[in-house]
């Protein structure tokens, strides 16, 4: 038996049945399997994972695109009820396979750490996991529908939440507040049906846990995540770091905007940290940098341009190639993304743009996600593309901070230079205010899966994150608005569907940090560092790859204080600008 070609694109394969993919693993379970002939049976087997990993995003990123297009959704659904659970049998076998060989590092030394994820892999596969991880993505899509086809009317128009998010930011106070009173409604509209998702959630991951024979869902999640270099004492050591350097730091900002603001208290709706929303207390309206999708994309691919011409190249690839699909719009889902796609080796950039300058900032911070994907796909295996997610989100905040100086249109930007410092000092205080949340954030979850009886009540839920909440984002007032503080945690998608997921997004902010702080001294030392560390992909432990960017791996008091700091200085330098 041969190893049957390939289609050429993946439009070529059916994505929706298993036997579409089940005679290219068949070969492979049956192909003898040897020392010598490892390296190009490891091969056939990567090109075959290219193809199915892309049948998954773009099954994906289609049904994400329109969440109304009830074939879009049958077709993601078909995917995981029919090739994800086979799939996952037949990775499990070829692993096995794999790993008897006993292939030493001095055989494959660019495999070694790929190899020590699939033992891990290996070790942690149930069979009788597979239906219950299958419902799991069933009802994160669940979630996805649910949140994505929210609307409200406004002015006589209907909205959707990421249409109504464009007057949180408005200047008059009344407006934000509408606004948010707005988008509070639709959510504890849902509540009951959110509290009923996720339930099933937890008993489902608690089950996952105890199959496969771990203690709880923490220690199987830590695991799953191929987290070698950290540990939860880590993270609390992150956390309280937070509590004593980034809180006064927040107290701090939050008493400028009050003063500058007139009042006495903020309100809710004057600081929103699920959506990176800090009331902007500077002259004029809020920053509208570009009128259509086509601008927003050539104003990027100027700064890029500046910034280094290949990384501009590989943002032009994907505009000429449409993939960037950038604009809000009724029944398309929340939030934004980049999606490998490794079969044709592109990425994919999805968001939700309105106008304003945080699509601008997501659109850097995708971009650096798709350049680490552009980086990394000269390396000859697909799993070896796979950073840890908390380098890889070193790549994406390293490239808002990194493009920030080209962000004027004397770059070929958005912005006049006092634009572009009214733009700087918005992103800045955001790194210093988003860190309470995301400890918020990672440290619910840390509660909600060591006490898994409690967190079976949404009651405990509500009152665990409220706790939480007090404890890191000060100086609120919320007043009869205690029932939308406590049940903060039905809007971030995370807790949901990506458990654990989300302490990454803060250890990377202190590396791309360190990044930024070296960028100072040396431009085009911190940047060369930094592609070379993205063309590692995950071919490097986690430490070792802070180190390759420039960066130490720590999230001690020391280091927070060090890089506040100068966040604070630099805020102070642009705000006299």
């Amino acid at each position: 038996m041969t190893f049957p070609a390939l289609p050429a694109a993946i439009d070529e394969i059916d994505a929706r049945e298993w036997a579409s993919f089940e005679p290219y693993f068949a070969e492979l379970m049956e192909r003898p399997l040897t020392h010598a002939n490892a390296r190009q049976w490891l091969e056939d087997w990567s090109a075959l994972e290219r193809i199915l990993w892309e049948s998954f995003s773009w099954t994906y990123i289609q049904k994400s695109l329109d969440t109304t297009d009830e074939a879009k959704e049958q077709a993601f659904l078909d995917f995981l009820n029919n090739v994800y659970p086979e799939a996952q049998r037949a990775a499990q076998v070829l692993k096995e396979r794999l790993l008897a060989l006993q292939i030493t590092p001095e055989e494959m030394p660019d495999m070694t750490l790929v190899l020590r994820d699939m033992r891990s892999e290996a070790e942690m596969f149930r069979e009788e996991n597979i239906p219950l991880q299958t419902r799991l993505a069933e009802l994160g899509n669940q979630y996805d529908k649910l949140t994505g086809g929210l609307k409200a009317r406004w002015n006589g128009e209907e909205k959707n939440l990421s249409q109504l998010a464009v007057f949180l930011n408005d200047r008059d106070r009344a407006v934000r507040q509408r606004a948010w009173e707005a988008i509070a409604d639709l959510w504890l509209g849902i509540r009951p049906d959110l509290d009923k998702i996720y339930r099933e959630m937890l008993e489902l991951r608690r089950q996952v846990a105890a199959n496969a024979d771990f203690p709880d869902y923490r220690a199987y999640a830590f695991q799953e995540r191929g987290r070698f270099d950290y540990t939860p004492e880590d993270c609390f050591i992150f956390h309280e770091a937070i509590e004593t350097v980034v809180v006064p730091a927040t107290r701090r900002i939050l008493a400028r905007k009050r003063e500058r603001l007139g009042v006495d208290v903020l309100r809710p709706w004057d600081w929103i940290p699920e959506r990176g929303i800090l009331v902007q207390t500077g002259d004029g309206e809020p920053l509208k940098p570009y009128d259509s999708q086509d601008d927003l994309i050539q104003h990027t691919l100027n700064i890029f341009n500046q910034l280094d011409p290949e990384l501009s190249r590989y943002y032009a690839t994907m505009a000429d190639e449409n993939l960037l699909d950038l604009d809000t719009r009724p029944g398309k889902a929340l939030g934004g993304y980049c999606s490998s796609l490794p079969w044709r080796k592109r990425p994919f950039i999805f968001m939700n743009g309105v106008g304003l300058h945080d699509d601008v900032q997501t659109m850097l911070h995708e971009s650096g996600h798709a350049f680490h994907d552009f980086e990394s796909y000269a390396l000859p295996f697909v799993w070896q593309a796979n950073p840890p997610m908390e380098f890889a989100e070193v790549a994406s905040m390293s490239m808002e901070l990194l493009a920030a100086p080209y962000l004027t249109k004397k770059n070929g930007g958005f912005y006049t230079s006092a634009e572009a410092a009214r733009a700087r000092i918005e992103h800045l205080e955001g790194i210093i205010v988003f860190l309470p949340y995301m400890a918020v954030v990672d440290a619910f979850q840390h509660w909600v899966y060591t006490h898994p009886d409690e967190a079976m009540d949404p009651a405990n839920c509500d009152a665990a994150w409220d706790d939480l909440w007090q404890r890191f984002i000060p100086d609120v007032a919320w007043g009869e608005l205690a029932d939308t503080r406590m049940t903060g945690w039905h809007r971030k998608p995370h807790i949901f569907s990506s458990p654990f997921y989300y302490i990454e997004y803060g250890m990377a902010q202190v590396g791309a940090l360190q990044v930024w702080r070296n960028s100072l001294t040396d431009r085009g030392g911190a940047l060369a560092a930094y592609r070379y560390a993205l063309s590692l992909g995950g071919t490097r432990t986690l430490p070792e790859l802070f180190t390759a960017v420039g960066a130490e791996f720590r999230f001690d008091t020391a280091m927070l204080s060090e890089l506040v700091g100068l966040i604070e200085e630099t805020i102070a330098e642009l705000e006299k600008a």
